[in-house]
């Protein structure tokens, strides 16, 4: 019997030992794979070519026409992974990504141009530019609620800018990240742009890599784990994440205002991507007066704008898997949460499906109000005064972005000076991501860095300053021997005091 046992438990570890060699093994044949890849992406970098600007502008008319031509596959792929209507997918990702390369496209002669600096009349004769230069190799990890749009805005940025690129597209979103890779594949360098797919694995192997720069779209516990990896080689990176993006709404007056307001946060919660997107109404802030008439609007609005059966008609794209489906179904079942419910609630896992769903005062230590959401869950929180609002959002994480729908220019003043947040919208929502003039990005806990237009161009890019002089003046008392008349000089000079110096230099001004 022992002899039976132990021959058994001899042979189970071999087994074990034998998958373990095997798993390294395809580790590291992997990770020589990768290194292959991103030689080659080196090369082409150090050749110069990347930074050519006719190689730039080729990339993103390529681009353009890769967008163009293949919209079907596109909204296809999309519609399987997300179950996004064609028109959600055109509006929130091939619309904006086309309008960014024009951008780009105009742009770019500009951005690439050195720009003048001043220096001091001491230093003359001379003269300085400071003079954009391309980072080098890049990776790209973007995520799955936008496949196109935050791995594509990102990229028009690094080409812009003149570096060679890796895309890792999310492995949640396969159609997309197979429809990713093809096309690049066909329509751009692909010496100089690559896309690697995979999973967990080939993530992991791909921060052990040297990079140049590294930009991460996701959740804030990968994150973490890209700072750390990017820290080992002491890799610049670009961290976009969420929050718990909040909309004030403050009681309207005109039913104009109200229609239009009621419209705009609800596009903005479940009209994008089911409201899997970072910048998402993630709740509302109200006045407890308000909130019965704010209610009834919603859910009226809510029928007329997704209608009766948004599953069928896609109106309302589906969760993204049933890991989310099951997270979500979870926050909506803890037993006070699900007793706030007042519209919605209806749970479909076979299609990952979840109704619009709007909940009233769900006690604030709850997963619905301690989590980012992530999916069309819509709480609202009363308040006894819309000022009151300050104060909530100064005791939270910093979002993403604060929405607030009001003609209070007091209370507008407030938020914008009070509260921390990548950025704050009156009386709209979403509107700041597509505007290639402004800056995206967090703060604090919802990221850092910014990218959208030129802002793209510089996230990828670092300024180097070039300095020209002549030896026609040279000012002596710069070198040693040291005595108390050069430090005299010194400290006119450094006060840029130069009838200061002509006198001690003539002697007519003494320590």
């Amino acid at each position: 019997m022992f002899a039976c046992t132990f021959q058994s438990r001899e042979t189970s570890d071999g087994r074990t030992l034998v998958h373990d060699l095997m798993k390294l093994a395809r580790s590291y044949l992997l990770l020589q794979n990768l290194q292959v890849e991103v030689t080659q992406l080196r090369e082409a970098f150090d050749s110069g070519r990347t930074k050519e600007e006719s190689w730039r502008r080729l990339q993103l008319k390529s681009l353009i026409s890769l967008l163009e031509e293949k919209e079907d596959d596109i909204s296809q792929a999309l519609k399987q992974d997300l179950g996004k209507h064609p028109i959600e997918s055109y509006r929130d990702e091939i619309g904006p990504l086309i309008k960014s390369l024009n951008y780009a496209l105009n742009g770019l002669k500009k951005w690439m141009s050195g720009r003048k600096a001043d220096l001091p009349l001491a230093a003359f004769p001379s003269s300085a530019v400071l003079v954009p230069e391309p980072l080098g190799v890049v990776l790209i990890i973007s995520s799955w609620n936008f496949p196109f749009g935050v791995s594509l805005e990102p990229l028009i940025g690094a080409i812009c800018a003149g570096n060679a690129v890796v895309l890792k597209p999310s492995e949640l979103a396969p159609a997309s990240a197979s429809v990713l890779a093809n096309l690049i594949h066909t329509y751009l360098d692909p010496k100089a742009i690559k896309v690697i797919q995979g999973g967990v694995s080939v993530g992991e192997q791909l921060l052990q890599l040297k990079w140049d720069k590294i930009f991460f779209t996701g959740s804030a516990p990968v994150a973490r784990i890209v700072m750390t990896a990017a820290a080992k080689n002491l890799t610049p990176v670009t961290i976009e994440l969420g929050g718990k993006c909040p909309a004030v709404v403050d009681s309207l007056s005109s039913s104009w205002d109200k229609t239009i307001a009621i419209k705009r946060i609800l596009a903005a919660k479940f009209g994008i991507c089911a409201g899997q997107a970072c910048i998402s109404i993630d709740y509302i802030l109200v006045e407890k007066k308000f909130v019965s008439t704010l209610v009834e609007l919603l859910k009226a609005a809510t029928l007329s704008m997704f209608g009766v059966n948004p599953k069928e008609t896609n109106s309302i794209a589906r969760i993204i898997n049933k890991y989310h489906f099951t997270r979500l179904k979870n926050l909506l079942n803890e037993p006070s949460t699900k007793a706030s419910i007042v519209y919605g609630g209806l749970l479909d896992e076979d299609n990952l499906f979840i109704e619009a769903t709007i909940l009233v005062d769900p006690p604030l230590e709850t997963g619905v109000m301690t989590e980012e959401i992530f999916g069309p869950l819509l709480p609202i929180i009363t308040l006894e005064n819309i000022e009151d609002s300050i104060m909530f959002l100064k005791s939270k994480p910093k979002p993403l972005v604060i929405y607030a729908f009001t003609h209070n220019e007091g209370l507008k003043k407030r938020l914008s000076l009070e509260t921390s947040s990548g950025s704050v919208v009156f009386n709209d929502a979403i509107v700041q991501y597509a505007a290639d003039s402004l800056p995206f990005g967090g703060v604090g806990e919802s990221g850092f860095g910014r990218y959208h237009g030129k802002f793209s161009f510089d996230e990828f890019s670092y300024e180097k300053a070039v300095v020209r002089r002549g030896y026609l003046v040279d000012f002596w008392f710069r070198y040693p021997p040291w005595n108390n008349h050069k430090l005299q000089l010194f400290k006119s000079a450094y006060r840029f005091d130069y009838l200061g110096i002509v006198l001690i230099m003539l002697g007519l001004k003494k320590s």
